[in-house]
């Protein structure tokens, strides 16, 4: 398994959700978790992928988000999980 960690956060709109989970099933890659929170009309969502069998490498899956995210008026990212954890260490 190799675990990708996946967040959306900006202003609420129908269709963030079913837009990354339309590209992630497109490309082979599993959503292992899932939480996502609208406070005051921000979208904050963050998503455990597995992309061992993904037909995209981490390079193509960071740029493809981030276009999405742009089209939508979104910051979307994706972190390998270990970068993650290093990144959020307390």
């Amino acid at each position: 398994m190799k675990k990708t960690i996946i967040t959306v956060v900006g202003h609420d709109k129908v269709g963030i959700i079913a837009k990354v989970c339309t590209y992630l099933s497109d490309h082979n890659i599993n959503i292992l978790d899932i939480s996502q929170t609208i406070i005051d009309g921000f979208f904050n969502m963050m998503m455990i992928t597995d992309t061992a069998q993904a037909t995209v490498n981490a390079s193509e899956l960071s740029a493809d988000l981030k276009a999405i995210g742009d089209n939508l008026g979104l910051i979307i990212r994706s972190q390998n999980e270990e970068i993650f954890n290093m990144m959020h260490r307390v």
